[in-house]
């Protein structure tokens, strides 16, 4: 009995840990994501800080951009669109409709229409605008080679954790597998019962129920994680995670506008002596 036991729980144990590494990879990946568009944040403002009001926009435009890429990311791994492909919209788990998400909708770009419906993820959409902004920074001088370099790594890791997010949304376990797996264990609970009747009596069906009772809430954990992009409460906390980091970039914007407009280092309180008022590109620059 206890080698019948292993022959089960073993491929059980098994599709756990497999979707427990599914629900940790994705956990892994929403990281990358994170510390990419925070130092990606940290990059362009600290370099722009001291810009004219027009190129201000700009750098302003471009980081409500990279906020949008985390919500647009959460509503890709959701499949979180309908019919009517709009930018700013999720589909309403009520009634199968697009509908309008203000969470986000804001912080696209004007005129931005999406290309779902052609294969094309929003995500990758917006990062498009943010290697636009690196190139011009480094063709106006706001950055230098190294720097554009390493803000172009960031991207790329952005991208490549968002590839890997889709692999796992999109990579369930093979049904075949799955299907073979409750059969077996179906079969395993039928024949149980006569192979413990004899030797332990009434005392047969507790015995029974535990065992098939570990067994299935081994199977339901392996379910329950096997998909980590989800609503449910063992999923990864994607609502909340995200809601944090748009806090934590909107207070880094909103210093980086009053440093600007009064004169000010970021995170200080009095101005500092840079031979001007509003810089120079030799400031910008790091020259002297």
């Amino acid at each position: 009995m206890s080698r019948t036991l292993d022959f089960l729980t073993n491929p059980k144990v098994f599709r756990n840990q497999t979707s427990y590494n599914r629900f940790w990879d994705g956990r892994n990946y929403l990281t990358i994501i994170i510390t990419s568009i925070r130092n990606l944040t940290r990059s362009f403002l600290a370099n722009s800080h001291r810009f004219p009001l027009s190129d201000r926009v700009e750098t302003e435009r471009i980081i409500r951009i990279l906020i949008s890429i985390l919500y647009a990311t959460k509503n890709h791994l959701r499949a979180s669109w309908g019919a009517d492909i709009i930018p700013g919209t999720a589909i309403n788990p009520s009634t199968g409709n697009a509908t309008l998400t203000p969470e986000y909708s804001d912080l696209l770009p004007k005129g931005l229409y999406g290309c779902d419906d052609r294969g094309v993820g929003l995500v990758l959409q917006l990062t498009f605008f943010v290697e636009q902004y690196i190139k011009k920074g480094f063709d106006n001088g706001w950055f230098h080679a190294p720097q554009a370099s390493q803000m172009q790594v960031q991207l790329n890791a952005l991208v490549d954790a968002y590839g890997r997010m889709e692999t796992i949304r999109l990579t369930p376990i093979p049904i075949a597998h799955l299907i073979h797996q409750k059969q077996v264990l179906a079969l395993f609970g039928c024949v149980l019962p006569f192979a413990l009747v004899d030797k332990m009596d009434y005392w047969a069906i507790p015995v029974v129920s535990l065992v098939m009772f570990t067994l299935y809430g081994i199977d339901g954990i392996g379910s329950q994680l096997e998909d980590p992009f989800g609503y449910d409460r063992n999923d990864i906390k994607m609502d909340y995670i995200v809601e944090d980091i748009r806090v934590e970039i909107s207070v880094l914007l909103e210093e980086w506008k009053r440093a600007g407009q009064q004169g000010y280092d970021m995170f200080v309180g009095k101005p500092q002596n840079r031979g001007g008022q509003g810089g120079n590109m030799g400031d910008l620059n790091g020259a002297p």
